[in-house]
């Protein structure tokens, strides 16, 4: 099942883990100007650097798929209310993106075209085959343009208010070694519009995990961290559902 708004890589089971990455791709249609310097769409303004990969491998083990949005978060952001100014950003860390100042048919168009077949894709896969854990899988900046505050979380573990599986999570990747932000470095009290729809909503257990980007911005730290989230995320789903 794919479209311009999403693909799906490999096959959902029921009970299985189901890895949802809105923020996969930094690609832009070519009828669709940003008005920026291409240089950017390489930034974490215009993907979640290294996710597509960890997801593409993750989904090569049985029972796991993964979910991923087909066009850059500039084009449309995924995770975001549908009536968000920021679902159709018009500025990111510093940048303009001109090309982005749409007019309100212009704006319904861009949603009509991507956000709504997304959530209508994500929907259809959960409801078809509903897994054990959803793993929203996004990537953070060691460093934002507009704010020097320093980041030095390896990964962090973002949930609302279904803690369920983020308390199971986030011991097991601190036994790894790893420096693990709880809600850093932002909250998913602020900023979890995805699983808010498509998780809190159905009671469908899942957590969030952002990877600090220069540990997964080449094959073998996408491979490795790839690894080490099929495994914890399996334990996760065992133990969520006892």
């Amino acid at each position: 099942m794919t479209s311009e708004a999403f693909r799906l890589l490999g096959t959902p089971r029921f009970g299985g883990i189901l890895v949802v990455s809105d923020h996969a791709s930094n690609h832009v249609p070519a009828d669709i100007d940003l008005g920026i310097d291409p240089a950017l769409l390489d930034q974490h303004i215009a993907v979640d650097i290294g996710v597509e990969a960890i997801g593409a491998i993750m989904a090569q083990r049985p029972g796991i798929a993964a979910f991923q949005g087909g066009v850059s978060r500039l084009v449309c952001d995924f995770n975001r209310e549908e009536h968000a100014p920021a679902v159709v950003p018009i500025a990111s860390d510093g940048h303009a993106i001109p090309g982005n100042a749409l007019d309100h048919a212009g704006h319904q168009a861009r949603l009509a075209r991507f956000f709504q077949p997304y959530h209508a894709g994500l929907a259809r896969v959960l409801d078809d085959t509903p897994p054990a854990l959803i793993l929203s899988l996004h990537s953070f900046t060691p460093q934002l343009a507009t704010n020097d505050e320093p980041r030095p979380w390896h990964c962090g573990v973002l949930y609302n208010h279904d803690e369920r599986a983020a308390r199971i999570a986030i011991p097991l990747l601190e036994a790894d070694g790893l420096v693990v932000g709880d809600q850093q470095p932002y909250s998913g009290r602020l900023l979890n519009a995805t699983m808010n729809r498509h998780a809190e909503a159905e009671g469908r257990p899942y957590f969030g995990i952002e990877i600090r980007q220069d540990l997964i911005g080449d094959p073998a730290g996408q491979a490795l961290w790839a690894e080490r989230l099929i495994r914890i995320c399996n334990e996760v789903a065992l133990k969520v559902g006892e």
